[in-house]
């Protein structure tokens, strides 16, 4: 017996699929670099380390998840100002893969640029969605800026189309910000960013952070919160630091139920850290 030769037609057809195998394998190879690619860069725009400041700890927890070949574009600050209080900002791109990173990019550094010129947060805001504006680009980004002042604890914060902060004091008292808000950065020019002031507390804790944090097919962005605030809430009563905060906050974004890039920015006023 003898096996038969494959028809003229059945060789093509083994052709044509051998070569739309090898393409498809380097398409996924070139997909998967450009991910690589994106998420190193995210990395290196973020804060290599965060301000010291004297009875207050800052920590912050980043996990760049994808679905499938895209990542986002999540991001999360801490500098000093040239006043010597401390600019703390969180904020999300829309689009995934390489644009949403070096946009990403772009606008941190925005952010931290137009802050050596005011450092309110509402006026702030509004210069960097002009900035945005400028640049043409079809993407927005959704943002909390606060300005934070160690020697009297108040913090003064400014929403463009992000998620609350979460808060905690000592005694219990958990809750979400109630601050106003205003779009999202890039959408509309010659709107305004309201300011909400608040003050952190002897014990107490601020946690910003991004909706993959805490929303996703399995959560509900509510649902999501009032994890965060039961969190919150329990470590500060339980005098709980900063970077074991963040840890657990970041745990929270294993709940969603979908891959998505997810920054969380804690900061609280340790009484551990504040001399006798």
């Amino acid at each position: 017996m003898f096996r038969k030769r494959p028809a003229p037609d059945s060789e093509e057809l083994l052709h044509r699929l051998a070569t739309l195998t090898t393409r498809a394998r380097e398409l996924a190879e070139l997909r998967r670099s450009q991910v690589e690619l994106a998420i190193a860069l995210q990395r290196d725009m973020l804060p290599a380390d965060l301000p010291v400041i004297p009875g207050f700890h800052l920590a912050a927890r980043y996990a760049p998840a994808y679905a499938g070949l895209n990542v986002g574009g999540d991001w999360y600050d801490a500098f000093l100002l040239p006043d010597g209080r401390v600019g703390l900002s969180v904020g999300d791109v829309q689009g995934h893969a390489i644009d949403a990173a070096a946009f990403m990019g772009q606008v941190r550094a925005g952010l931290r640029a137009l802050a050596s010129v005011t450092g309110d947060p509402g006026d702030l805001l509004a210069r960097t969605n002009d900035l945005v504006l400028s640049l043409g680009k079809d993407l927005f980004a959704t943002c909390t800026f606060m300005r934070f002042d160690p020697a009297t604890g108040v913090m003064e914060s400014a929403r463009a189309g992000h998620i609350p902060c979460v808060w905690a004091t000592a005694d219990g008292k958990a809750g979400v910000s109630d601050d106003e808000g205003g779009p999202p950065l890039g959408v509309m020019g010659g709107v305004e960013y309201p300011v909400t002031r608040y003050r952190l507390a002897l014990g107490g804790v601020f946690v910003l952070l991004t909706d993959g944090v805490v929303e996703g097919p399995a959560l509900s962005v509510d649902d999501g919160l009032r994890r965060v605030v039961r969190l919150a809430g329990i470590a500060a009563v339980a005098g709980m630091d900063a970077p074991a905060l963040a840890a657990a906050v970041l745990k929270n974004a294993e709940l969603v139920g979908h891959d998505d890039d997810a920054a969380v920015l804690v900061v609280g006023h340790d009484t551990r850290a504040v001399p006798s």
